[in-house]
């Protein structure tokens, strides 16, 4: 009798051991598992969109489901500064966000938004993905932000419903919708427009109702968001370049084993160059479909009259930036 039950004992006791194995190991592997929520504020047809696809196809294939991506377009996490609020408190793991809006946390970042910074994308891929943008990133860190690439939204050009603009005379009078951003306020300002500072999601209904004349945007915007529709007039001034950046709350990050931040980086920089590719490809399409949609296009406005028109914007933040820093990108072929 004693011996049957040691028996039974044991039995139990590996039993138990077993269950106890299996109950950690399920345990383990649940809490290994990361859903990131990813936002951005445009639509699905935009590049924002295919680089956040991008992104969620090499992250889930590379970490075999430990991380998996739900990506939230249109706003729905909040619009891009309410984004980046979320993501400094770690409520949203991840964001596509225009350069522009980063400015109001991080004020050494209004550099790249100077009017006619850039001459070409290449220019502007050197600055960004050398020491400048990379400064930028451990800056970013420090405001609970990982900088991880940089996409883009690419060169801005602009769009009105009353008359084709060839030169900055052209554009006095007209209501202009830019960033919540004070350097395009200025530039537009100083080229004769009235800036309307106001963010995206309020824009499509101003541009509607005709509370706002116009607005300024890359190609791909204006075609993904139909923009033809309230606004007949296309300018192709370049008038600034504008990246995004592929960034992550930092208390996310600081979750990530040392292989997932490997993993995450990697498909960041991966997704981001996808981005770039569809827009110099597409470039030249999107032009002309504009053009077959009933756009007036200008193609070749005088972009000397532009440049030597918003000279005291550089003058204004010259001090706040360093000659040095603005030559440096200048001069950068």
């Amino acid at each position: 009798m004693k011996k049957s039950m040691k028996k039974s004992l044991k039995l139990c006791f590996a039993s138990l051991s077993v269950f106890v194995l299996l109950f950690v190991a399920l345990c383990g592997s649940a809490s290994a598992a990361l859903d990131l929520k990813l936002g951005h504020a445009i639509n699905e047809k935009d590049v924002f969109h295919e680089a956040a696809l991008k992104f969620k196809e090499i992250v889930e294939e590379k970490t075999k489901g430990e991380l998996t991506v739900t990506i939230y377009p249109n706003a729905k996490l909040g619009d891009e500064r309410n984004l980046l609020e979320s993501l400094k408190m770690g409520t949203v793991d991840m964001g596509i966000v225009t350069g522009g809006p980063v400015i109001n946390f991080l004020p050494s970042f209004g550099v790249l938004d100077l009017p006619f910074l850039f001459g070409s994308a290449t220019q502007a891929y050197k600055v960004l993905d050398g020491p400048v943008g990379q400064g930028f990133f451990a800056e970013m860190e420090k405001l609970g932000w990982k900088g991880l690439a940089y996409g883009e939204r690419g060169f801005r050009n602009l769009t009105n419903s009353k008359k084709a603009v060839a030169a900055p005379d052209d554009l006095k009078g007209l209501k202009i919708r830019v960033m919540q951003n004070p350097i395009y306020i200025d530039a537009f300002t100083a080229l004769g427009a009235n800036a309307v500072p106001m963010a995206w999601t309020e824009t499509l209904t101003a541009l509607q109702q005709g509370t706002i004349d116009g607005q300024e945007n890359p190609l791909n915007v204006i075609v993904a968001y139909n923009i033809n529709e309230s606004n007949k007039y296309l300018s192709v001034t370049r008038h600034s370049y504008a990246p995004n950046v592929i960034m992550m709350s930092m208390r996310t990050w600081n979750k990530l084993s040392a292989d997932q931040q490997t993993i995450v980086s990697e498909a960041a920089k991966a997704a981001a160059q996808h981005n770039r590719d569809i827009d110099n490809k597409m470039e030249a399409d999107w032009l002309q479909e504009l053009k077959d949609k009933g756009m007036q296009v200008v193609d070749n406005p005088d972009l000397a009259l532009f440049r030597e028109a918003v000279k005291s914007v550089y003058e204004k933040y010259e001090p706040q930036y360093g000659k040095e820093l603005i030559q440096s990108i200048l001069d950068t072929k």
